[in-house]
């Protein structure tokens, strides 16, 4: 290993969105604002739902899940960039960066089997509607969530095992807001084949599996809602899964924007603002989708807001 290669003394500086000085206020003030909305729109979700005994079915077991993913997936990220910029101060440790980027692929792969887990649900709800409580059964999603626990956090300890093979020079740039995978594997001073090889099968198959099982529940679905003959029917079957396929696309099209985009510019600056519609916008948007489209969420947060009122 080169001398200049210890990784134990590597200084990982997280490079943020912006490095002019007058822009960090306005950053600053902006992903504060987001976060908290983030956390205070989920975790109001995640008490609506399992404060009302109307919502403790399948859908919003799932939904209360994604929430609390949701919440963690930001936690990760933002407040070490709200630090860094009150400090003036770009610095990360190696094995903070570490911690940062496995929370990071955990969260985020949670989301997406969380996503794809929900499809299923509707799926079932749509095609298979008397057979729904018996196959959604309470044993059923609780080891369905345990899977999606326990692929997630096997996927992201084999990439930072990944990581822990490569050497860094003492002094790192990264130019993002948090550890992200590619750019750590693009910035180690050793050889990266392997680490390239395992990302890029493992976003294959856990990228493309999901979105096959997602793609191949809503073409049943449509397939069911196209079958029944009553406009009324087909606009109550439909209004059921909206608000989840509108989480669905707004992940997955920021998801792939971003990729596409960073294709095409091979900028690594325009890759960490085009992460942020995924990393920061999406989770925050979750709630509100829910909330505006569901009478069932609606009228558990009014009930949930007056036993809160009551209790004061």
């Amino acid at each position: 290993m080169d001398p200049g290669n210890d990784t134990g003394m590597s200084k990982f500086l997280l490079l943020g969105l912006s490095e002019e000085p007058e822009q960090q206020p306005l950053i600053f003030g902006l992903f504060l604002s987001m976060y908290l909305i983030t956390v205070f729109g989920n975790l109001l979700l995640i008490l609506a739902v399992s404060s009302d005994s109307h919502l403790h079915t399948p859908m919003y077991f799932f939904l209360a899940n994604l929430s609390f993913a949701d919440i963690c997936f930001t936690s990760t990220t933002i407040p070490k960039m709200l630090i860094n910029i009150q400090t003036q101060n770009k610095v990360i440790t190696y094995k903070g960066c570490l911690s940062q980027m496995y929370f990071f692929l955990l969260f985020s792969g949670l989301d997406v089997f969380l996503l794809t887990v929900m499809a299923y649900d509707r799926f079932v709800a749509i095609c298979h509607p008397f057979q729904y409580m018996v196959i959604m059964n309470p044993w059923l999603c609780g080891l369905l969530v345990l899977v999606t626990w326990g692929i997630s956090v096997l996927h992201s300890l084999l990439e930072t095992l990944m990581i822990l093979r490569l050497s860094f020079c003492t002094k790192v740039e990264i130019p993002h807001f948090f550890c992200e995978l590619n750019q750590m594997i693009q910035l180690a001073c050793s050889d990266t084949f392997l680490n390239n090889i395992v990302m890029y099968f493992s976003a294959m198959l856990l990228g493309g599996v999901p979105l096959t099982g997602i793609l191949y529940s809503y073409g049943k679905i449509v397939s069911s809602i196209y079958g029944i003959s009553s406009a009324k029917g087909k606009y109550k079957a439909f209004s059921t899964c909206a608000s989840h396929l509108s989480i669905v696309s707004l992940f997955y099209c920021t998801s792939l924007g971003l990729y596409f985009s960073s294709a095409a510019t091979q900028s690594s600056h325009s890759g960490a603002v085009a992460s942020v519609m995924y990393t920061v916008v999406t989770p925050m948007l979750n709630p509100f989708i829910y909330s505006l489209r569901n009478k069932d969420i609606k009228k558990a947060l009014m009930r949930f807001s007056g036993i809160a009122a009551l209790k004061r």
